[in-house]
């Protein structure tokens, strides 16, 4: 057996893109051969998906399943480089395969999930030529769980202390059409609030120049509560009946809201911005070179 040094497991690498345990892992398999290492992995598909590992993956798909007695849910985010690989059937199927093995290994983190299905996720990545990558997924366990899919970009979990599936997945609704950033009023930091404030004084410096202070204590106190209102679930207009909000929607219901787990695809990733009139400028003019 041939000693697989650091420096060859170094220029694999830097020739592949590959992890340093993928290139190990390929020279102990090639005997140290690092032109077969080479050869194994392009035939694997793995170097093409090595290289398409730098590509933003914003796009994609959530998915959540709810077991039957709706008192376990799990939730995950799958990310494609477009919209249009998420919805063909390789990339659901791979999707549907991961969430099922989260579900039923009770997995309460991503990072276990992204290691198992490394080598499907390769095998997806060489056949689509987009990259995919797992991104999160959170396991919600409670007295009742329910859940809404809003197509395949938006899902929400809701956790419930009483009350039926079907109020479960009402408020999951509302959760996904409203996008409540608070569970309730008293999950809002200060800092959150004093941003809050710090934005009201600048947007309506010209309103409230030489006014009292009371005055503008008052008004500031009116956009802090309304604010409140607006990002706190309890405190929202149910979207199905305006009239009523959704912490006393619950409560007529005999239940408590626990908490909510809201996600959309790709929220938090910072899109590349493709200038396409610059890139087609610059082939036209490297072409005249």
């Amino acid at each position: 057996m041939a000693e697989i040094t650091a420096a060859l497991v170094k220029e694999l690498r830097e020739r592949t893109g590959l992890g340093m345990m993928d290139c190990k892992k390929a020279l102990t398999a090639a005997d140290g051969d690092i032109e077969k290492a080479i050869d194994d992995m392009r035939a694997a598909g793995a170097i093409k998906a090595a290289k398409k590992a730098g590509n933003i993956a914003a796009e994609g798909a959530v998915a959540v399943k709810v077991a039957d007695d709706n008192k376990v849910a799990v939730i995950i985010e799958v990310n494609s480089q477009t919209d249009f690989l998420a919805l063909q059937d390789d990339f659901k199927g791979f999707v549907a395969a991961s969430l099922e093995q989260a579900f039923n290994e009770k997995l309460t983190d991503a990072a276990p999930l992204v290691e198992s299905r490394e080598e499907a996720r390769l095998a997806l990545v060489a056949k689509t030529g987009e990259n995919v990558n797992i991104r999160r997924l959170t396991r919600v366990e409670g007295d009742v769980v329910g859940a809404y899919l809003h197509g395949h970009r938006i899902g929400v979990v809701v956790n419930l202390k009483g009350g039926n599936p079907e109020l479960a997945k009402d408020i999951a609704m509302h959760v996904a059409a409203s996008n409540p950033q608070f569970l309730n009023a008293s999950q809002v930091s200060e800092e959150a609030i004093a941003k809050e404030k710090e934005i009201f004084l600048a947007l309506n410096a010209d309103k409230i120049a030489g006014k009292p202070e009371n005055i503008v204590e008052n008004m500031v106190k009116g956009r802090i509560a309304k604010f409140l209102a607006e990002a706190s679930l309890v405190e929202q207009s149910f979207v199905k009946d305006p009239e009523v909000k959704v912490g006393d929607l619950a409560k007529k219901a005999g239940a408590e809201i626990v908490s909510f787990v809201r996600y959309e695809v790709g929220e938090g990733i910072e899109k590349a911005e493709v200038d396409f009139a610059a890139e087609v400028a610059a082939q036209v003019a490297a072409t005249k070179q």
